[in-house]
């Protein structure tokens, strides 16, 4: 078995397992990002082509967006009764079929069908609440770092992935820019395939930094029995803390703020502007590697500083970002400063938000509740999508949906400090929360 001997293979060379596993979920949620934030490039060919209105394609990309987020709780009990390495083969297929089939869509219904039916189910597979779980089950310390690093992959692939997108769709037009998802899907398929195991029980190790005797003398916890009812007993349970709802309260602003708003309008926006799609895109590919490093930075500092206080910087800061951007008088000078303050902490807010959640509801129940959480942002994200684009429709301009996500941030920033200090066990190199 090539997972046996990939284990063996780096365990001679000093390196957890973990670390692979980790690296091919890396690539599953990169390129589940880059075919999530493809059609934000192309609302304005599509428009061209077909006749659609903004509103109405994106109608169907806010469908895409709360099938994406109402599947995380769902995909949690996947993975507990079927196994990491299925979840992600089947919706790395999802997607795959999704994106090529639509490249033959000529009618709106088929947009439904396909980018909101297809494409929401197989990435909500594989979403945030994927590296939730792999860092949870695959690793003892340094979970914080792991989940930044695969958040990052997620808005990474949606931003860094669209420059090229963009001048594929200039040049070739449209359909030419779904063939590098469609080819990524597969490989990634491959290696998952191959090299993914549910968990390190499975090749006979213990999760990243346990001690080998302690793991020799004590058998792993056994799993939660699982079914489709689980979530909600899950949601249930949660829903009678505080905590809970301001996690997900201001991860439905997190999603309206990010996903809904700019992946998916942005390049459109920027059009209005007198701004073309291929710098356009430039700008938030420059997010995209200002968010790497910002998501990066804020798993290593969920490892050791209050979370809740970096959530108020936050939301705070991304909150002014917003207001400033209709003022950035769509320069690259300007766009290029806002992408910096805005790239930086674009979804530095799940590390904090996942460790919070795990610290108040434990590493079994985390998957299950964080997927609660997720699906706010989704919804958030659903809203936003629609929203600016009927603003868009109605008023000509998005600078009211800008206004109302930025003064939303806002809030947000004031209600994580009410957020009771969890009680949590200490973690090599932690500091107190």
């Amino acid at each position: 078995m090539l997972s046996r001997s990939a284990a063996r293979w780096l365990q001679r060379h000093g390196i957890h397992y973990g670390w692979l596993v980790a690296g091919i979920t890396f690539l599953t949620m990169l390129t589940m990002s880059a075919a999530l934030g493809l059609p934000g490039a192309m609302l304005q060919p599509l428009s061209r082509e077909f006749g659609w209105t903004t509103d109405q394609i994106s109608t169907a990309l806010a469908l895409r967006f709360a099938l994406f987020g109402l599947m995380g709780p769902f995909a949690a009990v996947l993975m507990e009764r079927w196994g990491l390495r299925a979840v992600m083969c089947v919706g790395l297929a999802l997607v795959g079929t999704g994106m090529a089939l639509v490249t033959l869509a000529s009618q709106l219904w088929q947009l439904f069908v396909l980018w909101s039916l297809l494409l929401g189910l197989g990435t909500g597979l594989t979403a945030l609440v994927l590296g939730a779980v792999v860092a949870n089950r695959w690793f003892l310390a340094r979970r914080g770092l792991v989940v930044g690093l695969l958040t990052a992959s997620a808005a990474t692939g949606q931003l860094a992935f669209l420059p090229f997108a963009a001048w594929m769709i200039e040049h070739w037009g449209w359909r030419s820019a779904i063939a590098p998802i469609f080819i990524a899907c597969a490989v990634v398929g491959v290696l998952a395939l191959a090299f993914v195991r549910n968990r390190p029980s499975d090749l006979g190790l213990a999760p990243y930094a346990e001690p080998a005797p302690a793991a020799a003398a004590t058998p792993p916890p056994p799993a939660m029995a699982m079914n489709f009812a689980t979530p909600f007993r899950a949601l249930a349970e949660a829903s009678r803390s505080g905590t809970f709802w301001i996690l997900f309260a201001t991860f439905f602003i997190c999603g309206l703020s990010t996903n809904g708003l700019l992946q998916t309008h942005f390049i459109s926006l920027c059009a209005d502007n007198g701004m073309g799609a291929v710098p356009a895109a430039s700008v938030l590919a420059m997010m995209g590697a200002f968010d790497f490093v910002g998501t990066v930075l804020s798993g290593l500092l969920s490892d050791r500083y209050d979370n809740r206080k970096l959530l108020f910087w936050y939301y705070g800061l991304r909150g002014l970002s917003l207001f400033w951007l209709p003022h950035s008088e769509f320069t690259f000078y300007g766009l290029g400063l806002f992408a910096m303050f805005y790239g930086l902490d674009w979804i530095a807010t799940v590390p904090p938000t996942v460790k919070l959640a795990g610290a108040t509801f434990g590493p079994q129940k985390v998957g299950l509740v964080f997927g609660w959480v997720f699906a706010a942002h989704q919804i958030g994200a659903a809203v936003a999508a629609w929203g600016a684009g009927l603003t868009r429709t109605l008023l000509l301009t998005y600078s009211p949906a800008l206004y109302a996500a930025g003064a939303a941030c806002l809030v947000a920033a004031g209600l994580v400090l009410l957020i009771q200090r969890p009680h949590r066990a200490a973690q090599p190199g932690a500091r107190p929360a």
